[in-house]
């Protein structure tokens, strides 16, 4: 657990550019703004695991992982007895395979076999950690929980034998008094341990589109450009729909070693988001061998029928060229927004 100072988080349906040479995000749009309510049936967010995020097209994103317990013949088993809040304790677990009898045959994807997150419901006390496997095929991981309440666990990992990763999730217990934290408002800065990661996103980032996500890192004031890679990227980026916790998969741009991809300051991400709504993003980044875990409130706009990669059949007004009036007329209408909105409360 990294002692940050948290001042900050990224508000959506906005738009941020570039700035000067190391990328520091300058506002171009209003922080924060409120998904809209929306017409658009091209939300795509139901509520199967699938891979993740892809990268748009017509027939929609993928719906977010770790929704389901069970995906593909492959069942997460967690803990069954309650946590201590506090106490450092072995969390363990199994993945089971299509045949009932524990997994045991994993391929390495991002340099280890699964990637295990752990948060509470309140999108607070997020833990990216990676177990060890025993011969039986139990996970176990030393890990301490420092509040009280319902918390998520998402297994991450890549059966052999098969051609895609899949995202598990299931309820985690700790026991003890609990008050859940409001989600924070959105800014585009963060400070952890004395560095600071500013968001930026290349246009507005809405539902059902392909956005490019850039993290720049510095320190005191300087950018930082020997970021070390970790789990072969020089950072990891995770996002969470509240409300739901569905989870997707945000990929990163070039790896280390490649020849193109500096080492910082910026660290660049694309994804695809399957719904507006509010959703939480959490950055681990390694710089002088420790990682640390910057975090942002991220919230998406209605997705935007004047792009010609939109798919709406039913939009053929010529005259719809206003991005603040789309706004104000098309969106999705899925239960999860009004999950997000009492999060967020």
């Amino acid at each position: 657990m990294n002692t940050a100072t948290r001042v900050g988080a990224f508000g959506a349906g906005v738009a941020l550019t570039f700035g000067a040479a190391f990328g520091v995000g300058q506002l171009v749009g209003p922080i924060g703004e409120e998904p809209r309510p929306s017409h658009d049936a091209h939300g795509g967010d139901g509520d199967g695991g699938g891979d993740g995020a892809g990268h748009g097209g017509h027939e929609g994103p993928a719906a977010p992982g770790g929704l389901q317990i069970s995906e593909r013949g492959y069942t997460l088993v967690p803990p069954t007895e309650p946590l201590t809040a506090g106490e450092r304790t072995d969390l363990t677990f199994r993945i089971e395979g299509p045949g009932g009898e524990p997994l045991t045959a994993y391929r390495t994807s991002h340099e280890k076999e699964l990637h295990l997150i752990v948060v509470r419901r309140d999108l607070t006390g997020f833990q990216h950690v990676h177990p060890e496997r025993g011969p039986d095929g139990t996970w176990s991981v030393p890990i301490t929980l420092e509040g009280a309440g319902a918390y998520r666990m998402f297994a991450d990992f890549l059966p052999e034998g098969e051609e895609s990763g899949l995202t598990l999730g299931a309820d985690l217990a700790v026991a003890g008094e609990h008050t859940p934290e409001p989600l924070p408002e959105p800014a585009a800065t963060d400070t952890v341990d004395g560095y600071t990661v500013a968001l930026a996103a290349e246009g507005p980032v809405r539902a059902g589109a392909e956005a490019a996500l850039t993290l720049t890192v510095s320190r005191d004031g300087e950018p930082v450009t020997d970021l070390e890679p970790y789990l072969g990227a020089y950072g990891h980026l995770v996002a969470l729909r509240a409300g739901d916790l569905g989870y997707l998969h945000v990929h990163p741009q070039g790896e280390p070693g490649d020849g193109v991809t500096p080492a910082g300051p910026g660290i660049t991400f694309h994804t695809t988001v399957p719904s507006e709504g509010t959703y939480r993003l959490y950055l681990d980044f390694q710089h002088g061998g420790e990682v640390r875990t910057a975090e942002f409130t991220l919230r998406v706009g209605a997705a935007d029928h004047d792009d010609p990669d939109h798919d709406d059949p039913d939009h053929d007004d010529p005259e719809h060229d206003d991005p603040e009036q789309d706004d104000a007329e098309h969106g999705t209408d899925t239960a999860h927004e009004t999950d997000d909105a009492e999060h967020r409360h």
